[in-house]
């Protein structure tokens, strides 16, 4: 199913309430749910929805890009408490270290946006025990991606006292990124996001490992429906 996020966002509009309902029941009939990347506020809101729904409901989630960062932001609203918390991409007056959940890049330039994206492959490395080294098989992962904002490194340490892993870092010439985020599986059996583009290393009968993943869990779940 491909849901148009907007749709997810509650509407006051009674002529829109019916696409919004459709919506809803479509993901809930989904074994698993991919929140992919983008530009700009249109369906963000839609975003974390989608994301709280998979994360409460213990639906297989991947998460990409933006996807990634709506998660972050998600899980700083209703777990940490923090009802402001946004991506300071849409959003200006957010208490620093504690509302701003996803932030630009320092290396950045906000005059000049042509040219100044973090682009191609980067290297990942993947804490050991995670969902993320199991699925790949391997420690060190290089990946591509496309981004200009990234999650709040100082906020890191409360997510992580909540529950949120980030178990996939790169260290570069300005410090370390948050590449994969999950969440442990005896709490959700497959909630899992990454900054990088997994897409971007498919192929028809080599699929990215997070993909495989979420099939595979996704598969798992949808045997556990039947067999209730």
């Amino acid at each position: 199913e491909w849901i148009v996020a907007s749709d997810l966002e509650e509407k006051n509009d009674e002529a829109l309430q019916g696409i919004n309902k459709d919506a809803w029941e479509r993901l809930k009939r989904c074994d698993g749910v991919v929140v992919p990347g983008g530009f700009g506020t249109r369906g963000f809101e839609g975003k974390i929805a989608a994301i709280k729904y998979a994360r409460e409901s213990k639906k297989p989630f991947l998460g990409i890009c933006l996807g990634m960062q709506a998660a972050v932001v998600e899980y700083c609203r209703n777990i940490l408490e923090r009802p402001n918390a946004h991506s300071s991409e849409f959003k200006d007056d957010l208490e620093k270290n504690v509302e701003d959940a996803v932030i630009f890049m320092p290396e950045g330039n906000r005059e000049r946006m042509g040219g100044t994206m973090r682009l191609g492959s980067r290297e990942t490395i993947l804490k050991e025990g995670s969902i993320a080294r199991k699925v790949y098989g391997i420690d060190k992962v290089l990946e591509r991606h496309r981004h200009r904002y990234e999650v709040n490194p100082g906020l890191v340490p409360d997510l992580e006292a909540a529950g949120l892993q980030f178990v996939g870092r790169n260290t570069d010439g300005n410090g370390e990124r948050m590449e994969v985020i999950e969440l442990d599986i005896e709490k959700h059996p497959y909630f899992v996001a990454a900054q990088f583009h997994p897409e971007f290393t498919s192929r028809p009968e080599k699929p990215n490992p997070l993909f495989l993943g979420l099939l595979n869990a996704s598969k798992d779940a949808a045997a556990s429906e039947e067999e209730k």
